[in-house]
């Protein structure tokens, strides 16, 4: 699973969301419905995405049949710059969460961007470092913390807490059995725990999450540990 990290939006008088923001030669804006495929698993893999508003979610398709959730991608953030290393073919789907505004960007237009643009440059490769820090952090959340805590974490990645201040809460559309693909776990353990976020005060939910503070003060302090589980 995959939280991709949120950069801030300017870096001196450089902002990406102005620089990609305009249509040129190379680069497309184009928007998305909600449960729109922007690309999908086995496509010719020949641009890079920047969301310009909205929310995108990246699935995988194993050989089986078994489809998992490995990322969820929002405002500000890049997906599908693998073409950039080569990669020749999709290897997975991505489909928008709710309307999106994104710019589509050519492999040969990204590269000469990031050869012409050095502010850009540096935003970008800022923004993959924090992408591939987050990875390893996923990876140990996986490998060391029980499926309640995971969850805690996920809500509030999910919810941005820590950028900007992060002190109001944010709603996130997801279903319980997207929240489950992505920790790990069954839906019926994502259901027992959010029921006990709610009872705590941490979360509110009623068809959306609304994350709330406290949900971060209480992993802060080594809590919520509902119920020791794996």
């Amino acid at each position: 699973m995959l939280t991709a990290p949120h950069i801030r939006a300017s870096q001196g008088n450089f902002d990406p969301k102005v620089f990609l923001g305009r249509a040129e030669p190379g680069r497309a804006i184009e928007r998305y419905s909600r449960n729109q495929k922007i690309f999908s698993q086995g496509d010719v893999a020949g641009s890079v995405f920047f969301i310009q508003k909205g929310k995108v979610k990246v699935t995988v398709l194993s050989e089986h049949g078994k489809e998992a959730v490995v990322g969820i991608f929002s405002e500000g953030q890049f997906f599908g710059e693998a073409c950039l290393e080569g990669v020749a073919m999709r290897t997975t789907t991505s489909h928008a969460m709710e309307d999106c505004l994104i710019t589509s960007i050519t492999k040969q237009a990204m590269l000469a961007a990031l050869t012409s643009e050095p502010k850009f440059a540096t935003f970008f490769i800022a923004y993959l470092v924090s992408r591939n820090s987050r990875i390893e952090d996923d990876l140990i959340d996986q490998l060391f913390n029980s499926s309640e805590r995971r969850l805690a974490r996920l809500l509030l990645l999910l919810a941005n807490f820590g950028e900007d201040g992060g002190a109001q809460p944010i709603a996130i559309n997801l279903s319980q059995e997207t929240l489950a693909e992505m920790i790990g776990t069954t839906r019926s353990r994502v259901s027992f725990f959010m029921n006990q976020f709610r009872k705590k005060g941490y979360i509110d939910y009623n068809g959306k999450i609304e994350v709330h503070r406290s949900l971060l003060d209480a992993v802060l302090r080594d809590k919520p540990q509902i119920r020791q589980d794996e």
